[in-house]
């Protein structure tokens, strides 16, 4: 169930080139989560040769955002390619991170998805606690 629906002015918002819609997507998720009082603490943190998109603090808990964004639904929810080897990929990065910064926090999982319905709104979905770190 998409829980969001929201309005902005996408016109600068080139369709055809899914680097520029990720960016997009990512600087619509950064606002949705300052509006929501979370604190962004890094955006693209990378590590090796993997990244993060976003990584926040809310309240006690640090937490690792994947941000996934489509144009359309044709192959599925954006949310749907949060696959297996991603949320790995995640908890390593997490680990790393949290060991270089010394941070004491607990940790989450987030997943916003954006899902664009033309060039004027998206459905944006904000899963919190969408994966745990695997035994």
């Amino acid at each position: 169930m998409r829980k969001k629906t929201s309005t902005t002015n996408c016109t600068d918002n080139p369709k055809q080139n899914n680097k520029i819609t990720g960016n997009w997507g990512e600087q619509i998720a950064a606002e949705h989560l300052i509006n929501n009082n979370f604190s962004i603490l890094q955006r693209n943190w990378k590590w090796g040769t993997a990244e993060v998109d976003i990584i926040a603090q809310h309240q006690q808990f640090l937490i690792f955002i994947e941000v996934k964004t489509r144009k359309s639904a044709k192959f599925g929810y954006p949310e749907r390619a949060v696959n297996r080897a991603k949320q790995q990929q995640y908890i390593r990065l997490a680990k790393a991170y949290i060991e270089k910064e010394k941070w004491k926090l607990d940790v989450r999982f987030d997943v916003i998805s954006i899902l664009m319905k033309n060039e004027q709104s998206f459905e944006l979905e904000h899963i919190k606690d969408a994966f745990f770190p695997y035994n």
